[in-house]
């Protein structure tokens, strides 16, 4: 678990442009099998990622078309909430941070760390929105 104080600043990125914080296995649920579009951002603390992952999240939702929910579960702090997303972003494995699409509970588009790391903010932005005007 990483201290409050740390993590404050990286949830309000996401918080304060709409995102729900998600806590637990059972709201994840709940989020991720609404009908509709739902961006769920696995946010983290990784520096060399998650500082370019939370502006491209806050970047692409102001795209004319975007998910209906914007959730986020915190790597490393709320842990029943992240494994639970994880489990319905199988087959990926396990990366942080990572944003992951659903559409009516399924699977349409993910980006893994790998995918975000060392790219700009722009870039990742732009793979978002390509995936929002295909699936919203």
């Amino acid at each position: 678990m990483y201290p409050a104080e740390l993590v404050k600043p990286m949830r309000e990125d996401l918080t304060n442009v709409g995102f729900e914080e998600l806590h637990t296995a059972e709201s994840v649920e709940a989020a991720i099998t609404k009908e509709g579009t739902t961006l769920v951002v696995v946010n983290s603390v990784c520096g060399c990622a998650a500082a370019n992952a939370r502006p491209a999240a806050r970047m692409s939702i102001q795209n004319a078309k975007h998910p209906d929910y914007l959730v986020t579960v915190f790597a490393g702090v709320d842990a029943d909430a992240t494994t639970k997303a994880r489990e319905y972003m199988i087959p990926f494995p396990s990366s942080s941070p990572c944003m992951a699409l659903f559409k009516d509970g399924e699977l349409v588009h993910m980006l893994e760390r790998h995918h975000i790391e060392g790219r700009p903010a722009e870039l990742i932005a732009e793979n978002l929105i390509d995936a929002y005007n295909e699936h919203c």
